[in-house]
């Protein structure tokens, strides 16, 4: 559960960087080679707005799905290639020149041991097999707390250290479901047509992958994988049950887990994990103790089968070219419909992310975040934070009691622009040149799982970041009452420095708006200012919301996104809510802005359309994208966010101000009535 970033640089020195060539050609603001003009916007606004993107950008054969975040995201990567290579080649060539445990020794290393596919090839699977025969030797029952508290490699759940729910300025040890590859539950237990070819090619899978490694009776053990992942996965909570925050806090003492547990002797467990704990937070009560109970009623060889499996898993990525194609054929082709991998150079920089990430983020911002966006952005934010505050004011049907606690929690947001005050020290973390790949991740990945560790039973710092800031992505944290965005989504289509408000309103303004709406959507409606976990609604108020994202609910309930297969609106409501607060709070933060809508109206004469569509058009092309089939699939399983062509087509037909916009009328295919509208925010 943990997250898998120091240079010298002074971040206030930094200076606006160039743009390369390409980006100085780009077309700023709203691109109308992005749009399908063939189709009718009242009929289809997706098409409309996103379709000559979708033409211009095919689905190449590394991708499942290719959309704007994609775009920006390669962009990215490849900025962050650049930086890393200079390093890499540095560190390769004039070793001598580079100190010894210098963050510039442990990127280039890092990078140029993923790299290294040879050394690989010709090391085989002999980097995991000493962990492979320590599970051979397990010789007793009894053995199994302290063995499984010990190890990184395989485990039937997670630990990992959070805020308390509860008590939101201290961390706490907080327990979570695991076991299960698949991810899903109902990849386990859906019996359709599809879901059942996936897991008959999962246990063809499994029983080659344990072939690779050497295992005598494959096919077998890969019976047994099933069998028990399935039996961890019917115990498991479903995404619509973990989506209740309430529901998945359980705290209680170390005397009380080991009642609720006892199949576990949890002070060797804690002991061998090395931390010291008066109590914890248990997620998925049901399935920790489906868990406790296979560690008493499974045969030590098929626990043992199961836990050479999850190292086999862990290490698929990192050994020989064979290995890793093998779980791309499977993870890659059966579930996502992918035809190639990503280039090995992705790879090598997702690794480099993935264990130095805020170190490589510091170069990043140094050469790619102008202070100007910053102080934008933060502009924008206030806007925003004012807008919604004012739609508080004139809800309807929220009491003054709950709209007074509602303000005091938006305007108690903190909110983190582009990349963090602090940057993480690396000092205690070795990358060593003359180690396997595979044994420098697993050093990295301690490095990790002790960096969380050492938070346990401190006071949270509100400094930290949860993402890197080159990530193209943006969060809002319950527990802190923040909303993050890295400098990496910054960028265009999202944000434009040279753009029109109306551009800037529609794109980076709705995410900014999503992020400040997931404070009151079904999961942070939960959570005060403070972050605490502790009701500040009114009975009634708390009634008149859920009525009106049932409303939601019913709605993405109602879309189909494959032949046969629908939306799952409990699942993706928090998302949608979000989703239609960023538009209700953005639009009106841009509206209230008189210099912008005159800047936006003497564009009109250049692309033709007024402020209020280039808004919803800039929205649009956030989400254009092309998926294939197996990923709808997949994406309609496991993610909370809706299909991108439904945060178009789904969520405008519920936004007054589209309809003024664009003219539509009831004999629109994507008309809803007024009264059977989502009114939230």
């Amino acid at each position: 559960m943990a997250a898998m970033a120091l240079l010298t640089t002074a971040c206030g020195t930094k200076k606006s960087a160039p743009a390369p060539a390409a980006e100085q050609a780009q077309q700023t603001g709203i691109d109308v080679t992005n749009m399908d003009k063939t189709v009718s916007p009242q009929n289809d606004f997706y098409q409309f707005a996103c379709g000559g993107w979708m033409a211009k950008n095919p689905l190449t054969a590394e991708y499942s799905r290719f959309g704007s975040f994609d775009q920006l995201g390669l962009q990215n990567l490849e900025q962050v290639n650049g930086l890393i290579q200079e390093i890499a080649v540095k560190v390769k060539g004039e070793r001598l020149k580079v100190k010894e445990g210098s963050v510039e020794q442990k990127i280039g290393d890092m990078y140029n041991l993923a790299m290294d596919t040879a050394r690989r090839d010709k090391e085989g699977i002999a980097p995991v097999q000493k962990t492979l025969d320590e599970i051979a030797a397990i010789a007793s029952r009894d053995d199994l707390s302290k063995i499984l508290g010990a190890s990184m490699h395989y485990q039937l759940w997670a630990m990992y250290v959070d805020a308390d729910a509860m008590n939101s300025s201290m961390n706490i040890l907080n327990e979570y479901q695991a076991g299960f590859s698949l991810g899903e539950k109902e990849y386990y237990l859906d019996t359709d047509e599809q879901t059942t070819a996936i897991r008959d090619a999962y246990v063809k899978y499994v029983e080659k992958m344990f072939g690779l490694f050497g295992f005598d009776q494959a096919a077998a053990r890969a019976q047994t994988v099933l069998r028990m992942e399935t039996r961890l996965a019917k115990a498991a909570y479903s995404n619509v049950e973990l989506r209740d925050p309430i529901k998945n806090y359980n705290k209680m003492s170390l005397e009380e887990l080991q009642a609720l547990v006892p199949q576990v002797n949890w002070r060797v467990y804690f002991d061998a994990l090395g931390v010291q704990i008066d109590s914890l937070s248990v997620g998925q009560i049901p399935h920790l103790q489906e868990a406790g109970k296979m560690l008493a009623d499974e045969s030590l060889d098929d626990l043992k089968t199961l836990f050479a499996w999850q190292v086999i898993e862990g290490a698929a990525s990192y050994l020989t070219t064979e290995i890793y194609m093998t779980s791309f054929d499977f993870y890659g082709k059966v579930l996502s419909g992918r035809e190639e991998p990503s280039p090995l150079w992705k790879r090598a920089v997702g690794t480099v992310n993935g264990t130095l990430g805020e170190a490589v983020g510091q170069m990043y911002v140094a050469k790619y975040f102008p202070e100007e966006n910053k102080a934008r952005m933060l502009a924008l934010v206030k806007n925003l934070q004012r807008a919604l505050g004012i739609r508080i004011e004139n809800l309807a049907w929220m009491s003054s009691e709950t709209k007074s606690k509602a303000l005091e929690k938006l305007n108690a947001m903190t909110i983190k622009i582009g990349y963090p005050d602090e940057w993480r020290d690396y000092s205690k973390l070795v990358i060593n040149a003359e180690d396997t790949y595979y044994a420098n991740l697993q050093r990295a990945a301690k490095f990790e799982q002790d960096y969380s560790l050492s938070f346990l039973g401190k006071p949270v710092d509100k400094k930290k970041w949860y993402m890197t800031p080159q990530t193209v992505n943006a969060y809002y944290n319950p527990s802190s009452n923040e909303i993050c965005f890295p400098a990496g989504i910054l960028q265009y289509p999202f944000f434009d420095m040279s753009a029109d408000d109306a551009f800037n309103y529609g794109a980076i303004g709705v995410v900014i708006g999503h992020e400040m709406t997931h404070g009151f959507d079904d999961q942070g409606c939960h959570f005060d200012k403070d972050g605490n976990m502790i009701n500040w609604w009114t009975e009634e108020d708390k009634a008149a919301f859920d009525a009106r994202t049932k409303v939601m609910e019913e709605a993405f309930n109602k879309i189909e996104v494959a032949p046969g297969v629908h939306a799952n609106g409990a699942f993706t409501l928090g998302e949608n809510i979000a989703d239609h607060g960023g538009l209700q709070v953005s639009y009106l933060a841009f509206t209230l802005n008189e210099a912008s809508k005159a800047e936006s109206q003497k564009l009109k004469a250049r692309d033709g359309f007024t402020p209020a569509q280039r808004f919803f058009l800039a929205y649009a092309n956030v989400w254009a994208n092309n998926i294939r089939p197996e990923e709808i699939l997949q994406r309609t399983k496991s993610d909370p966010h809706s299909l991108g062509k439904w945060r178009v087509n789904g969520a405008l037909p519920q936004i007054n101000a589209w309809y003024d916009a664009w003219h539509v009328t009831p004999e629109s295919p994507m008309y809803v009535a007024p009264e059977n509208r989502v009114s939230i925010w």
